[in-house]
């Protein structure tokens, strides 16, 4: 252990980052100033970043950075930023400065340069390279070759170059949600972070992305020829990660293994380096499947379904729909298979899954892509999100696992936001139970997810996406749930307490629970008890033991159930 004389002693501030050179000398430190805006998260704060040595006597004053106040949603301030450590240096800094003004409107050959700097911090910068996108990262192999990365947000392309004082050589030019096409990461050491090069070669790590599901590969790649070598695959009946090679040329690998009946434990070739037990006997018994069907636009999407243990087949079960939507540029990205058949069950913390537990098919994480081209996907956010959830719930009833009058849909953040928007546009659910959720976007209105338009930019799409305005349309139960101390910049707890007011105002069938000092997240063991209880209530009473309800046929979205339930032209339930 590095023992730092500087840290015993009282450097008063508020400390953003404090990272060691790899030689252990110095110490990179980011200390934010006063004042502090409360209109920006801690990232957006103004800060001092100075080099202290052993002594904790600043050596070097490297960038006194304003606040983010100005920058444009899409952009990043204008002096440097970005700051490491080289891995394969003793002391030596690297960092991007814009050169477009920290703006994407602005047109220019090149957005950003990257910069160095090397101990003991006297001379001036010198310029490693400039990059045509905006930077996005830099590291370093043991012998001083550099992948840097960049990313183009229109196209939404990452490119990755290898510099090796010559020309800069492309390695990659690929879509950021081209899953399969995702290269790895590269193997690094433990001490210092540098990347592992044996000769001409470095080591990747990737999950495999397939349509068949993750399958985690370890690759071997040329930085002279820059081919690639694939030296395992893993199997199709199992999930095998690679952890790290043991041995230069990569013959022994630790890996971890796990099938949906074996837990995971590491493994070197055919010898079992832990017997880790099952954590959760209860869950075993416990069946899972990956699904693929179609939406109504021709998009494949896929989700998990999860079975009870007790599960009968044939039996028709309650079943809960939990998803996060996300943004896609195109059909194909979205179309993209997720996650591997083969993991092993375990649940932790408050876990929608433990719904399984009280006999619940959960039907988990349903791809619920919101498509479009450039910054235009929420152009069209509620009518592929409700697609999306037709085609999920037909796919469930197709399969004879739950029939349409008993199925729930809940969500986390976004993922409330999206529950709160299909309570309020379709008939689609008998309740709903959303957590620490955004349901008015006027109160978020300079972007957020992945918008960067802002509200007075596009009016009409914060107002559509917003469930608020339409809180007098919504009539299933919805449950509405918020940590007190939310310190997500969108969502904070003002967003339930409007939303409750709106729906109780209009004879909504909503309950509303804060929960004292916790965050964006839950952490305490009472809070997560609590929640796990709520949900379990709440479904039971208002999904597992709902009574049919009828459906009138003049309203429009009781319409789009009914058609759903095959109904004949006219008639009501």
């Amino acid at each position: 252990m590095v023992w730092w004389p500087a840290l015993s002693r009282p450097h008063r501030a508020i400390y953003n980052e404090v990272t060691p050179s790899p030689n252990g000398e110095y110490l990179l430190v980011t200390k934010i100033k006063r004042p502090i805006s409360h209109l920006l998260p801690m990232n957006g704060f103004a800060e001092d970043v100075e080099i202290l040595d052993r002594k904790g006597v600043v050596v070097g004053k490297i960038a006194d950075r304003p606040s983010r106040e100005g920058v444009p949603l899409t952009g990043v301030e204008t002096g440097p930023r970005a700051f490491r450590w080289r891995a394969d240096q003793p002391a030596t800094l690297v960092w991007a400065e814009a050169l477009d003004g920290g703006d994407l409107k602005n047109k220019v050959p090149f957005r950003d340069k990257v910069m160095t700097l090397a101990a003991p911090f006297t001379t001036e910068p010198t310029e490693i390279t400039k990059t045509e996108w905006r930077f996005r990262d830099i590291a370093y192999t043991e012998k001083g070759i550099a992948l840097l990365s960049e990313f183009d947000r229109p196209s939404r392309h990452i490119r990755t170059w290898v510099l090796d004082g010559g020309e800069p050589r492309k390695l990659w030019d690929r879509k950021q949600d081209a899953a399969y096409e995702n290269p790895g990461t590269p193997v690094t050491r433990r001490s210092g972070g540098a990347i592992v090069q044996i000769n001409d070669y470095i080591y990747l790590i990737g999950e495999g992305a397939s349509k068949e599901g993750d399958r985690p590969f370890l690759d071997r790649l040329s930085l002279k020829t820059l081919a690639s070598e694939r030296l395992f695959h893993s199997a199709s009946d199992a999930y095998e990660l690679p952890i790290a090679p043991l041995t230069d040329d990569a013959t022994q690998v630790l890996m971890r293994r796990e099938t949906p009946k074996d837990t995971p434990n590491y493994w070197v070739g055919s010898r079992q380096i832990t017997a880790f037990e099952d954590p959760q006997p209860q869950l075993r018994g416990v069946t899972h499947q990956y699904v693929t069907y179609k939406r109504n636009d021709g998009v494949t999407l896929g989700a998990t379904l999860y079975l009870p243990a007790a599960y009968k087949q044939g039996e028709k079960l309650p079943v809960i729909l939990w998803a996060y939507p996300r943004e896609f540029g195109d059909a194909d990205a979205a179309s993209q298979v997720s996650g591997s058949p083969n993991k092993f069950t375990i649940v932790s913390g408050y876990s929608h899954m433990f719904l399984l537990l009280s006999g619940y098919a959960i039907f988990d994480n349903p791809t619920m892509p919101i498509i479009g081209a450039g910054e235009a996907a929420n152009d069209h956010y509620v009518e592929q999100l409700v697609a999306s959830a037709e085609a999920a719930i037909d796919k469930v009833v197709e399969m004879g696992v739950g029939d349409r009058d008993r199925i729930g849909v809940g969500g986390h953040s976004y993922g409330a936001f999206m529950t709160a928007n299909l309570l309020a546009h379709s008939r689609l659910f008998r309740a709903g139970f959303a957590e620490s959720g955004a349901y008015n976007r006027t109160l978020t209105p300079f972007g957020f997810q992945s918008e960067r338009r802002t509200f007075w930019e596009v009016p009409q799409v914060y107002e559509t996406m917003s469930p608020f305005f339409f809180a007098d349309k919504i009539k299933d139960p919805i449950f509405l749930m918020h940590g007190e101390a939310d310190d997500n910049s969108g969502t904070f707890p003002i967003q339930s307490e409007r939303f409750y007011m709106a729906l109780k105002g209009h004879g909504a069938t909503v309950r509303y629970v804060t929960l004292p000092d916790e965050a964006h997240g839950y952490a305490a063991r009472e809070t997560l008890l609590d929640v796990l209880a709520e949900r379990i209530n709440w479904f039971d009473k208002y999904v597992k033991n709902a009574p049919a309800r009828r459906v009138s046929a003049g309203d429009d979205r009781s319409r789009r159930r009914a058609r759903g339930r095959d109904l004949p032209p006219g008639r009501s339930q």
